[in-house]
């Protein structure tokens, strides 16, 4: 395979998986990035069409389907690049699915064919500091997750909403493509999880036929150069 360009912004790409349990088909992207060294010119020299904003959301968007493209090329063979549908969500190519995140410097993209997975979701969060964890943990837990809280000591209490705030957005990007349905913070619950490996989240609506409320999926997670990394996939 010929090498493609990657722009100073975003120099390298790395194909170590990061996560705990590696997922048999799957090939996973990530880079770190800077929005600082940006150029005019990096969209066109990469190919890839370019997106309004600052630098910071420029740079972020281009990472982000670098990423893909590896993966998708690692995958199949075939440098795509996902494009944006318009609810916003990457269209992948036939037959595929797929994920993107960045956080603040550092993006990835998952992918893998919808024969072997029927979804995947990759979120990338910073930990929240314990202030701002305090303040958003109302909106982003259920009651059942405020109260298995509130029996934390203080200093895993910013953890534990920032682990599910991740989760919570990773079963969003798994689930979304398969139900083209919103939903939001308090319509599902972490159940468990395991330090640094797995967890099980719950539905708590209905969402289509084959997502009743009650249904529970599998995650996993870890920390990844000062970042949360979080992947909900669901087998086919």
């Amino acid at each position: 395979m010929t090498d493609l360009y990657l722009p100073p912004c975003c120099p390298a790409l790395n194909h170590r998986w990061p996560l705990p349990q590696t997922l048999t088909g799957v090939q996973l992207v990530s880079a770190a990035f800077d929005p600082a060294l940006l150029g005019g010119e990096d969209f066109s020299r990469c190919a890839i069409a370019p997106v309004p904003g600052v630098a910071k959301r420029q740079s972020e968007y281009l990472a982000g389907r670098l990423c893909a493209r590896e993966a998708l090329r690692r995958l199949t063979g075939v440098a795509d690049v996902p494009t944006i549908g318009s609810d916003r969500a990457p269209q992948w190519p036939n037959g595929l699915v797929g994920s993107i995140t960045h956080g603040k410097g550092w993006a990835a993209a998952v992918v893998a064919q919808r024969s072997d997975w029927r979804g995947l979701g990759l979120d990338v969060e910073q930990p929240l500091p314990a202030s701002r964890a305090e303040r958003l943990a109302a909106e982003i837990l259920t009651p059942n997750e405020l109260l298995r809280l509130q029996a934390l000591p203080a200093e895993q209490r910013a953890w534990r909403v920032s682990l599910t705030f991740s989760l919570k957005e990773s079963l969003f990007k798994a689930l979304y493509p398969l139900v083209l349905r919103r939903f939001y913070f308090q319509d599902a619950e972490l159940l468990s999880h395991t330090e640094g490996d797995s967890a099980r989240l719950r539905l708590l609506i209905d969402l289509t036929g084959d997502w009743p409320a009650g249904c529970e999926l599998d995650g996993q997670f870890a920390a990844v150069d000062g970042h949360l990394l979080s992947l909900v996939s669901i087998p086919a």
